[in-house]
């Protein structure tokens, strides 16, 4: 969505690395591509001119003129900025004291407000409440039949005592705003925590669809009033937003279509012009498409800078801890790694979602926007494909596949020769990486790792403290000098008194350092 203005923005800040000192010449050039950057991405011109206002204000001010590092210091005041404009704060959803919460949707006709409603009910279902929909819109063509379909996708019911319009010269019938009553007493009846309550739209604002928009929420008193605006509309977002703002008085924002290929003005103009919080993003077309709005992580994708914490939580939501246990105890027995593990951590990708998605995530990633956007999607079910039609001996014993073995490989998966055989070239990568990791030679220092300090450093370490031998030097003479010292040293532990563990002397002895076996000099540090 923000690949424009991400791009412009980037291409901007690297003027200013290497400076060590900003003159008021390089901040006006650097605020002026700013303004021209957000303008391009459709951002209402009011939030321009006081975005760039605040920016220039705070780069001439001290804490740039002091700062080491005058650049970043200017990147970290856009990124605040940006921060701002977001709304500041993840805003959280309210929750009534005494259920069911009752949320509102609203918004034009083709925002995705059908779709929301299913995505939101997953989201909900999935944070362990048992929402209900209502079917409220019946204007629009099959837009109950929508609605139903999308809750027997996410499992959730729906209250939908009318059928609506069917097609487009079928005239209105049924009253929304007792549907939408009646929901609620249902939801009460059949104790339903949370009810979301899907309402119509029209092309444009007009006084009827806010009337009817209005007339629901006075029925309903819902506890949340969600505004649904399309990300790719432009400037005109913020009209629309202004409208229904007056109309309805809506609690919070959720833009939808962020996936799309728009500009993006709409996500840095709504929240700052109407006051309201943007409190959800609708990324795709699947349900699962769906997460919480942050303002903080959205500012650093913009800036380039990746947004980690989300991806962590998609990866935490996703994985599966018994898959991760076992594969954690094969590390630590030092098993081998096999195409079946291989394929097990290909499915365990697979579940977090869209590849290209995760890659847009990590910092730096628009340096690779060309090479992420050529990534094929399917590459992962090919993979399936060609280890499935492996035996399962083939799967534990590569090393066994020949070329008519993977000639018929091939066939059975539907790829050529040459796939398969840059799979397994991949896969021998990955096992002889995972043998190292297991044997201690992964990652140092991380915890949880394989390697110095993770599961394998450690026994690694051990076994080879264990089985070290003292070697003797070559020379006959010092290694007769060693023999004498190492007799010595054990005549002298041999007449540690039991119970002293440090080789404390007994009365009316002398205190020996060299009993304690202390490196080299430390007689010397012990006054000895």
């Amino acid at each position: 969505m923000f690949n424009s203005l991400s791009d412009r923005l980037t291409s901007t800040f690297k003027n200013l690395r290497g400076k060590g000192r900003l003159s008021e010449a390089d901040v006006d050039a650097t605020v002026r591509e700013i303004r021209r950057a957000l303008l391009d991405a459709d951002v209402a011109v009011p939030v321009v001119r006081e975005f760039t206002a605040h920016v220039k204000e705070r780069a001439l001010g001290e804490e740039v003129s002091g700062a080491l590092n005058p650049g970043q210091q200017v990147v970290k005041i856009v990124n605040d900025e940006l921060v701002n404009i977001l709304g500041g704060e993840t805003r959280r959803l309210k929750l009534a004291k005494n259920p069911p919460t009752v949320i509102m949707l609203a918004g034009l006709q083709g925002a995705g407000k059908t779709t929301l409603a299913g995505k939101l009910s997953k989201w909900f279902k999935g944070q362990g409440h048992s929402p209900l929909l209502v079917a409220a819109d019946l204007q629009r063509p099959n837009a109950v039949t929508q609605l139903q379909v999308n809750g027997q996708r996410a499992g959730v019911p729906v209250f939908a005592p009318h059928p609506g319009v069917q097609s487009e010269f079928d005239s209105v019938t049924g009253d929304p705003v007792a549907v939408a009553r009646d929901g609620i007493a249902e939801a009460r009846q059949k104790l339903y925590d949370v009810v979301i309550v899907d309402t119509a739209g029209r092309l444009g604002v007009d006084a009827e669809m806010m009337q009817q928009a209005a007339n629901i929420r006075a029925a309903i008193n819902p506890d949340e009033v969600l505004f649904v605006i399309d990300a790719m509309i432009g400037q005109d977002a913020v009209n629309t937003a202004q409208a229904f703002n007056e109309g309805v008085n809506f609690t919070g924002v959720v833009l939808s279509k962020l996936d799309g290929d728009a500009r993006g003005g709409a996500a840095l103009s709504v929240a700052s012009v109407t006051g309201k919080p943007v409190m959800f993003a609708s990324t795709g077309e699947n349900l699962d498409d769906f997460e919480i709005f942050h303002p903080d992580r959205m500012a650093n994708r913009i800036l380039d800078m990746g947004d980690i914490l989300t991806l962590i939580e998609q990866a935490e939501k996703s994985w599966d801890k018994g898959e991760a246990e076992r594969m954690a105890q094969k590390f630590a027995d030092q098993e081998d790694f096999t195409l079946d593990d291989f394929l097990a951590q290909m499915q365990q990708i697979r579940k977090m979602g869209s590849m290209k998605k995760m890659l847009m995530m990590m910092p730096g990633a628009a340096n690779m926007r060309q090479q992420l956007e050529n990534f094929d999607e399917r590459e992962i079910d090919r993979v399936e494909a060609i280890v499935r039609s492996m035996t399962p001996h083939e799967r534990v014993a590569p090393k066994i596949l020949n070329g008519s073995r993977r000639a018929r490989i091939a066939k059975g998966s539907g790829v050529h020769v040459s796939e398969v055989n840059g799979l397994l070239e991949r896969f021998g990568q990955a096992q002889k990486m995972m043998k190292k990791m297991a044997q201690g030679g992964g990652i140092p220092g991380m915890p949880g790792v394989a390697g110095p300090g993770g599961f394998g450093g450690a026994r690694k370490k051990q076994q080879a403290a264990k089985g070290k031998k003292k070697t003797r030097s070559g020379n006959p003479a010092k290694a007769a000098q060693e023999l004498r010292e190492a007799e010595e040293r054990r005549k002298n532990k041999a007449s540690v008194p039991a119970g002293s563990a440090f080789g404390a002397p007994q009365d009316g002895q002398d205190f020996d350092p060299s009993a304690l076996n202390l490196p080299k000099g430390f007689e010397k540090f012990l006054g000895k």
